[in-house]
């Protein structure tokens, strides 16, 4: 497979167009047309995890963190530019997907705040438009003996997706009925004769931009020379997309056990507090990385408890102020525990490529007491 199959199959499960608008994601190192047999999943891409990808013969990084930020004026074996030289030199691709993953449903934020505990988080702040746009209901009408068939092929192009639920559909039973007449081929009945057939009506969500494809391969599995459906374009509002989570723990926690399912997961060894470290929690919210600059809308909000990576020091005196208590991880270490996770994930879509997780990224930080 080469590298401009695998960044389309990356970029069907985190769209690049979910990332904010100062981000950096997609493909930044490499050769398109490169084949690729095994895939390293990195925060960054430092200097020791570029010497392990070349240890284990990989042939693409797929990193959180961008490895290119701003413009690079030069790019040689020393200097800002030398990494970039290495992975060239060495013939390894790297493609980034931060805050696109970060923004994504069930991706780093919801990771978080499955961690705390809330219940229906919404994004805090920074939102972006949903590529996926509208949602449309398709309704088609489907003999029995072509109903596994049908819809199966209706989602495989698309159909069927509803948060993190997959093939999602109703089917009612029913009898339909039709003549054919001069001119047509019928694969059930016979020319100027009423046929009526035991079929099902089958519905199911579709997003604006699958709805072409997803019509294409009905009609192409359906026996009917004329399939009868309907497509209705559905009112609701727009879900935001965006940056954070906040919403209520299911049910009121203590610290002490929102602190020990945040070390099981992450396996944090250290972490900041600021402010009431033994309250009970009702309301919370999370951000990965660095995402102090929405501390005063969560503060607005009334949340007990705020869970990020870092924070400058008069956001954290804010938050103090104003009684919200906040767990700083540190930047990377909010962000690592979802490596494995999108492993598993990418794994599913990519069987023949061997994906594995690096172990020489780290936090650049050593936690100890003085």
């Amino acid at each position: 497979m080469k590298v401009k199959d695998i960044a389309k199959h990356i970029d069907t499960m985190v769209p690049t167009e979910l990332a904010q608008d100062w981000d950096n994601t997609g493909l930044l190192v490499g050769d398109s047309n490169q084949d690729v047999k095994k895939i390293m999943l990195t925060i960054d891409t430092t200097k020791a995890v570029i010497s392990e990808a070349r240890q284990q013969r990989v042939d693409m990084i797929v990193s959180y963190h961008p490895l290119i930020w701003d413009g690079l004026k030069q790019v040689t074996a020393k200097g800002l530019g030398s990494e970039v030289y290495q992975l060239i030199k060495s013939g390894i691709s790297v493609y980034s997907v931060h805050t696109s993953l970060d923004v994504l449903t069930g991706g780093v934020n919801d990771g978080l705040a499955d961690m705390v505990g809330i219940v229906d988080g919404k994004p805090i702040g920074d939102y972006v438009d949903n590529p996926a746009g509208d949602n449309y209901k398709l309704v088609v009408f489907i003999p029995v003996k072509a109903v596994n068939k049908v819809t199966n092929a209706i989602f495989k192009a698309g159909a069927g997706w509803i948060g993190n639920y997959s093939n999602c559909g109703f089917k009612t039973p029913g009898e339909g009925s039709f003549k054919p007449l001069a001119g047509a081929r019928p694969s059930i009945g016979k020319k100027d004769k009423i046929e009526s057939v035991e079929e099902f009506r089958f519905e199911t969500i579709v997003p604006a931009n699958k709805l072409d494809a997803v019509l294409a391969a009905m009609i192409k599995a359906h026996p009917y020379e004329e399939p009868a459906y309907d497509v209705f374009k559905l009112y609701s509002p727009q879900s935001q997309l965006g940056l954070g989570r906040i919403g209520q723990l299911e049910k009121p926690t203590s610290m002490r056990t929102i602190i020990a399912n945040i070390k099981k997961t992450t396996r944090a060894k250290a972490i900041g507090i600021v402010g009431d470290k033994s309250r009970v929690v009702k309301t919370a919210a999370v951000c990965a990385g660095s995402c102090g600059k929405i501390i005063n809308s969560i503060i607005a909000q009334k949340a007990d408890l705020y869970l990020t990576g870092e924070l400058k020091h008069h956001q954290a005196l804010a938050a103090q102020e104003a009684g919200l208590t906040c767990l700083c991880l540190s930047h990377s270490v909010s962000e690592r525990f979802i490596l494995k996770k999108f492993a598993k994930q990418l794994q599913k879509q990519l069987k023949n490529i061997t994906i594995i997780v690096s172990k020489k990224d780290a936090d650049p930080f050593t936690w100890k007491q003085i």
